[in-house]
């Protein structure tokens, strides 16, 4: 048998590989294997990262449900409030109107001129504490058209007016901010 020879071209080849640059480059090192993760540890993972955000959730909706609560429980209160003193004001406006009438009557032997004018003050006293919180005289003109949303007519009287006219007031009416508080009392011409 003969003895191998040893191969001339293998004996050749540098332990480094050669670049086309004729230089040697040391062999790139393997990447070390990423270890496999156990698939019941990444799912155990998961469930308690869903927990957290689930005790989260849970604590952000309690929070937002007592901040619903406590602002109802505010505007029940406000609502309770404005309601219970809503005429307020309005009685402090009729304070004086009160005491105007008191005064009048503490007088024993007062002439009928001084009822006259006291009540006349105190009328004037009352329609500005009136106009004051809007509530406005609905008093129409004879002549005037019938407006069914101000008026109630009460008798239908032939008359030489035009049809569906105002021809005397029997009681004034008043409306509330716009609004129709009572309407006027009226007698209206009948249609031709």
């Amino acid at each position: 048998m003969s003895d191998p020879q040893p191969n001339p071209a293998a004996a050749a080849q540098p332990s480094h590989p050669v670049a086309d640059d004729g230089q040697a480059h040391p062999a790139a090192a393997p990447l070390p294997e990423s270890p496999v993760e156990d698939p019941m540890s990444v799912l155990q993972a998961e469930l308690a990262l869903v927990k957290a955000q689930n005790t989260d959730l849970a604590d952000q909706f309690l929070r937002a449900k007592a901040e619903v609560e406590n602002a109802r429980r505010r505007a029940d209160e406000e609502v309770s409030k404005a309601r219970k003193f809503a005429v307020e004001s309005f009685a402090e406006s009729l304070l004086p109107v009160a005491d105007s009438l008191t005064a009048g009557l503490a007088i024993a032997d007062a002439s009928a001129e001084q009822l006259r004018e006291g009540s006349e003050a105190t009328l004037r006293q009352l329609k500005s504490a009136l106009e004051r919180h809007k509530v406005i005289e609905i008093n129409p003109e004879a002549g005037a058209k019938f407006d069914p949303h101000q008026h109630q007519a009460i008798s239908v009287v032939p008359a030489e007016q035009a049809p569906n006219t105002v021809v005397m007031v029997l009681q004034k009416g008043y409306l509330i901010a716009e609004r129709v508080l009572r309407p006027a009392l009226v007698t209206v011409t009948a249609p031709k």
